[in-house]
């Protein structure tokens, strides 16, 4: 794979998590550093809509008192 285009695949992929809803299970969505922060919190609070994106995250929302303050804040920078 030429470095180019594994740079803009990197680029494409942090990206993608600006403009969509933070979203966390199993690094389908947000940039992988937004996946660490609330991997655990979707783990423990969302473990049946692990593989559903859309339906972690109204789990997360709908957890918002109990996430990690990590969690919490990747919420708060989508304006969530």
């Amino acid at each position: 794979m030429s470095r180019k285009f594994l740079l803009a695949t990197i680029t494409l992929t942090a990206l993608s998590g600006l403009s969509s809803p933070p979203a966390l299970a199993q690094g389908h969505m947000g940039t992988q550093q937004e996946q660490n922060a609330c991997s655990r919190d979707a783990s423990r609070f969302c473990r049946k809509d692990l593989g559903n994106d859309g339906a972690v995250q109204s789990c997360l929302q709908a957890n918002r008192a109990k996430l990690s303050k990590a969690c919490s804040k990747v919420f708060q920078s989508h304006g969530m």
